[in-house]
């Protein structure tokens, strides 16, 4: 079954015109929205909104989900929920209009200073369940990634944070790159335990380098990870989003911007096609 190919194209340019010439330059009808000029694309006013859909469907873009900011890593714990819950109900019917399946979130990174780690962890259950209830009552996919907060830390606790929550509205997107915070397991690993949850996927790879991990082309990846997770959700018939985050000219949760816009642009282009060729490979 082939995959469904998109990305984070703000990592080409924040201007959306500039993410649909990348887009369509790597052969691509679609984009995982983020960054949209200035400003995620959950928080554009309604005019704003329309604007960006009209130029999305006058060049046949489709859109594979929401990059939103919900319960990411500029929202630790001990912010007011209210933010996310908002977001959350102003992308839904967004979301319908646009076809979007698929919102990302993460799980509350931890205060500083911490909460106790109990005290954390039973306050990240509450608050997903409640923004889950919400995404069941729209009748969108909350999709926890495995980055940061509580359900980014390994395995054990994005199932525990999966059972907790426990609405079918509620699911995971894995990226390939981000590695796990117990440094005795490895992303395989971390795939292979909960790869029964996913419904979306990011690619980013990263190699050794200088006892330093550093992002790459995923071809490049020093444990093959994307290579063989690809290989796996081929093999288990996946058809859902296989969508680009190369981090190689842009970083947005590090307050990176792209620089030169023709460079970012090859490089998205070029590590699509990459991907692509991975997956030729595999089939």
């Amino acid at each position: 079954m082939a995959f469904h190919y998109a990305g984070f194209a703000d990592e080409a340019s924040k201007s959306l015109s500039e993410q649909i010439a990348a887009t369509k330059k790597v052969g691509w009808d679609a984009i995982e929205v983020r960054l949209c000029a200035d400003k995620n694309f959950c928080d554009l006013s309604d005019e704003e909104f329309r604007s960006a859909c009209g130029q999305l469907q006058s060049e046949g873009i489709r859109i594979a989900g929401f990059g939103s900011q919900i319960a990411n890593w500029s929202r630790s714990i001990d912010k007011n929920l209210q933010d996310d819950i908002d977001e959350l109900k102003r992308s839904v019917p967004r979301m319908h209009e646009t076809g979007a399946k698929v919102i990302r979130c993460m799980s509350y990174p931890n205060s500083k200073p911490p909460l106790p780690r109990d005290e954390w962890k039973e306050e990240v259950f509450r608050r997903m369940s409640e923004l889950a209830k919400i995404a069941e009552d729209g009748g969108v996919v909350l999709g926890h990634e495995n980055c940061s907060g509580y359900g980014g830390e390994g395995p054990e606790e994005s199932l525990e944070l999966l059972e907790r929550v426990d609405n079918d509205a509620f699911k995971l997107i894995f990226d390939t790159g981000n590695q796990p915070h117990n440094g005795d397991m490895n992303l395989w690993d971390f795939y292979d335990r909960v790869k029964d949850h996913v419904v979306h996927v990011h690619v980013k790879a990263t190699r050794e380098a200088d006892g330093v991990r550093k992002v790459c082309y995923p071809d490049e990846d020093s444990d093959d990870a994307p290579r063989r997770i690809l290989h796996d959700l081929k093999r288990r018939d996946y058809d859902g989003w296989v969508s680009i985050e190369p981090h190689l000219a842009a970083q947005v949760h590090a307050g990176k911007d792209v620089e030169d816009v023709q460079a970012a642009t090859e490089i998205y282009v070029e590590y699509g096609r990459r991907l692509m060729k991975i997956v030729e490979e595999l089939e």
